[in-house]
């Protein structure tokens, strides 16, 4: 016989999970952007492969309704895309957490997040995570101190001035 006892609680954090996330819907409607309980638990269901796949531990939707807010004003997000990036930047989220060595905080992850998706990459995904993403992470493993403030110019970013002594 098989040992249920994390079966009950696992699921009992999931509803709640995706009860927390389907309340974000009362900040996103003024955007037009609405989660059904079907696709919240699709977002729950991201979030605990990204978990596993990255080899992290997390309790509760904390990151998913961080990131619902600080995305639902983006003008790269309509309802048939809404929830399809919200599974994309939970993805990209949790890399990007193993990436920077964790050097960089939540918020301020998802902050740089929302400011490379509107304004560098204009809705792409793809680039995020494969340019803007990837060189705050290389900028962040080499040492150097203003990862957040990074300039276009390769040369300037890797200057010797930006490491750490």
């Amino acid at each position: 016989m098989a040992d249920n006892t994390f079966i009950f609680p696992i699921i009992f954090m999931n509803k709640q999970a995706i009860s927390e996330i389907i309340n974000c819907n009362k900040i996103t409607l003024r955007y037009g952007l609405v989660l059904s309980p079907q696709e919240a638990a699709e977002l729950v269901e991201t979030q605990t492969t990204a978990l596993r796949t990255n080899g992290r531990i997390e309790f509760g939707s904390g990151v998913i309704n961080k990131i619902i807010i600080k995305f639902c004003d983006s003008p790269f997000l309509a309802k048939h895309n809404y929830a399809p990036i919200l599974n994309d930047l939970i993805e990209t989220f949790y890399y990007f957490k193993n990436e920077t060595l964790n050097e960089i905080d939540d918020d301020d992850l998802i902050s740089l997040m929302k400011t490379y998706f509107d304004q560098n990459c204009r809705g792409s995904i793809e680039l995020l995570q494969n340019r803007e993403l990837e060189l705050m992470a290389r900028n962040i493993r080499y040492g150097i101190r203003n990862y957040m403030s990074m300039c276009k110019d390769t040369e300037e970013s890797f200057s010797e001035d930006n490491y750490y002594d």
